[in-house]
């Protein structure tokens, strides 16, 4: 089935997105948050919330921008998210979210979808905006432009060792938790449905429960608890996660920005690649 390339620049309706603190602890131990991280988990401590709960009030508005181009769910692949972060997110209210189809790229035998949204709090206030890039397995070759190509907003060094370094395991069960933030994909849940899609050696964690982890892992080993600082983050999906593994997230100073790969143990090449943080000074 043909993509609707009209539904570029198409914006949704607004979402609300209503959540108390039991959400945001909720999403806290989906990407791992161990007992020591008594902040993000005691709601007597507010609770703090991860800056990548962003994407969870965005989900429903992007899965309504990839409903307007007609692309059916079992194409699709998450390629990359970023989160841009404009003030602290509550640890409980009422969001609205809005999105818009940002373009449609043609790469032969897939097709990219960008799509973008923006949160705003109670007071009308921007609070979020992320910008989530979907392959579509099959839907290229329609004779449009390909994607831009993006330089690296903060590349790897080659010539020396990386600054800081977080190692953790992920949990047997870590995509079993994940879906209860509202991705509740199969692939990440069904064995059989896995193996037919390619992944014999079972369901595989969300990319944006690696994508939690790399965040963790930047305020924790290298913002010093600070996540306030965080004002930006993006990285590429490359490659499969699967629970149980153990991540290894590298970053590397580069003034106002760190740049980040995470690897999962024993496996050379990285699951995230392209990544990079801005901070705040």
């Amino acid at each position: 089935m043909a993509l609707d390339l009209s539904a570029v620049g198409a914006r949704t309706a607004p979402h609300l997105f209503c959540y108390t603190w039991r959400d945001t602890v909720l999403y806290a131990l989906a990407i791992g948050a161990r007992r020591e991280e008594l902040d993000y988990l005691y709601e007597a401590r507010g609770p703090r919330v991860f800056p990548t709960f962003a994407v969870i009030p965005a989900m429903a508005v992007v899965n309504e921008g990839l409903a307007r181009t007609g692309v059916k769910m079992e194409q699709i692949v998450h390629g990359a998210q970023e989160v841009t972060l404009h003030a602290p997110l509550p640890s409980s209210g009422t969001l609205r979210t809005t999105g818009e189809v940002r373009a449609i790229f043609d790469m032969k035998k897939l097709a990219q979808i960008v799509v973008g949204t923006e949160t705003r709090g109670e007071d009308d206030a921007l609070l979020a905006e992320t910008e989530w890039t979907i392959l579509a397995r099959g839907a290229g070759g329609f004779g449009g432009q390909p994607p831009p190509r993006r330089a690296d907003e903060a590349p790897i060094p080659k010539d020396r060792p990386a600054d800081f370094r977080v190692e953790e395991p992920t949990s047997p069960e870590q995509a079993l938790l994940y879906r209860l933030t509202g991705d509740t994909n199969p692939l990440h849940v069904d064995p059989e449905l896995a193996a037919r899609v390619g992944f014999p050696q079972g369901p595989i964690l969300h990319g944006l429960c690696t994508f939690g982890h790399l965040a963790r892992a930047l305020i924790h080993g290298g913002l010093r608890g600070e996540a306030r600082r965080l004002r930006k983050l993006g990285a590429q999906f490359r490659r499969p996660v699967w629970p149980g593994d153990t991540l290894i997230t590298e970053g590397f100073w580069a003034g106002d920005r760190v740049a980040l790969q995470t690897f999962a143990a024993g496996r050379p090449e990285p699951v995230l690649t392209g990544a990079w943080a801005l901070l705040a000074p």
